[in-house]
């Protein structure tokens, strides 16, 4: 392995931090839904989430038109549903959502929890109205 000292610029690049550690985060979250962490570090060009659905429970089909997306599954299991039918899923399963595409979320027994990257979405920024 390569001294991070010995690679060229490396003094000034940003460093790459471990932020978290997905098993210590759903056990602590075990009893919580929906987000539990969130990538939330300033200069970013992802959006991480990791989302927690609780044992039988669901999400809604949903699509997003704009970006593709990233899925790993970390903890439980259950199915992801499409147009192409039922996709069992459990641990280490990891899934790319094409954007536009349809999908719902349905955990099994011991629920589910995974992770989602996709690229950043701009921020929301005051512009003026053309011709204004």
């Amino acid at each position: 392995m390569t001294d991070p000292e010995e690679i060229p610029g490396a003094a000034d690049a940003p460093l790459p931090r471990i932020l978290g550690n997905t098993g210590s985060l759903v056990t602590a979250g075990a009893e919580s839904t929906g987000a539990l962490w969130r990538l939330a570090e300033p200069g970013r060009q992802l959006d991480a989430n990791l989302v927690r659905v609780p044992p039988r429970g669901s999400i809604d089909a949903h699509a997003e038109p704009d970006l593709d997306v990233l899925l790993l599954v970390v903890d439980g299991d259950g199915v992801l549903g499409s147009a192409a039918g039922p996709c069992p899923v459990e641990s280490g399963s990891l899934v790319w959502l094409p954007h536009g595409s349809v999908r719902s979320v349905r955990a099994g027994e011991n629920g589910l929890s995974y992770v989602t990257v996709h690229c950043r979405r701009p921020g929301m920024r005051i512009q003026s109205r053309p011709g204004a």
